[in-house]
């Protein structure tokens, strides 16, 4: 398979997308970033890169730090994790708190914001300590020491953070939350905040489609059944109410963040990162879905 030239030819398809949507201006830090970037990286289980556009500059990949999460947490509690957290698709927007009060305090999936937060107490709980370990974690799987919080974009998420506040505290209210609302909110917005390029996201999310290689990251190991099961909620739930859409056009499991990046796996072959700051109205990027859209249908590669 010819990647890179099918990732030029992707890139040529999407330039007309290149001004369409926003970006998460609603977070302060995130407003001053140039919406206008695009970077597409594909690195195989074969270790071959495949790069095009912008992949070298770091961003906030936000949300997309929950499948780090839920890897630490299902190592750590294994099945007995959705005692606190489903996994079915949410259907509603990633920080909504009537589906909370809904379903009492228990969040739909790990990878809405609500779910998010559970984890984040989960591995406060359970961390000697929680900000570098969770970190170290992190810089393994992108086999980079150099990937680090932005601790400017979680202050400056903690600052707007007013949905998120409610949520911990109605999660609070319903007894799924252990620590300090303060401290989980200060964690949470932390993981949210770190920053990796194309390249480093890629490789992160090479262990979740190598098939051939044990999960083994530190402390945090995998079976391969739960790697399995790690992406099939990435497909179900990992674009919010917009995930049945990006599997109708895509089909692969993987994860949105409001920085612009996607974090995507074909099982067994690759792994692909993309960014592009401006969003659709459902938080999602506009760009990177349509390359990822295009990348499956002239590969004929997808999990469908």
């Amino acid at each position: 398979m010819d990647y890179k030239k099918i990732l030029e030819e992707i890139a040529v398809e999407i330039e007309p997308l290149r001004h369409v949507g926003r970006q998460a201006d609603y977070i302060p830090a995130l407003a001053k970033v140039n919406p206008d970037r695009f970077g597409i990286c594909i690195t195989t289980t074969d270790g071959d890169v495949i790069e095009w556009g912008d992949v070298s500059e770091p961003f906030s990949i936000q949300s997309i730090t929950k499948v780090f999460s839920l890897s630490m947490c299902l190592s750590m509690l294994g099945e007995k994790l959705w005692s606190r957290v489903g996994k079915e698709p949410s259907g509603a927007a990633f920080n909504s708190l009537i589906q909370l009060e809904l379903d009492r305090g228990i969040p739909r999936n790990p990878f809405i914001n609500a779910g998010a937060i559970v984890l984040a107490d989960i591995l406060l709980s359970n961390l000697a300590d929680p900000e570098k370990d969770y970190l170290d974690f992190v810089r393994e799987l992108a086999g980079d020491s150099h990937v680090d919080y932005d601790r400017e974009v979680a202050a400056s998420e903690r600052e707007k953070g007013y949905i998120n506040a409610a949520i911990a505290n109605m999660l609070k209210y319903y007894e799924n939350l252990d620590n300090d609302i303060e401290d989980v909110l200060h964690f949470y917005f932390l993981q949210c905040s770190v920053r990796m390029d194309c390249r480093q996201l890629s490789r992160s999310f090479l262990p979740f489609a190598d098939r051939r290689s044990e999960f083994l990251f530190g402390s945090v190991r995998l079976t391969a059944s739960q790697v399995k099961r790690i992406n099939a909620v990435m497909q179900t739930c990992g674009f919010y109410n917009d995930a049945g859409e990006y599997s109708y056009l895509v089909g692969l499991p993987g994860k949105s963040g409001v920085g612009g990046g996607i974090g995507a796996v074909y099982p067994g072959r690759y792994a692909v990162a993309t960014w592009s700051p401006r969003l659709n109205e459902k938080g999602n990027s506009v760009m990177g879905m349509k390359a990822l859209e295009l990348l499956t249908t002239y590969t004929r590669e997808s999990i469908f």
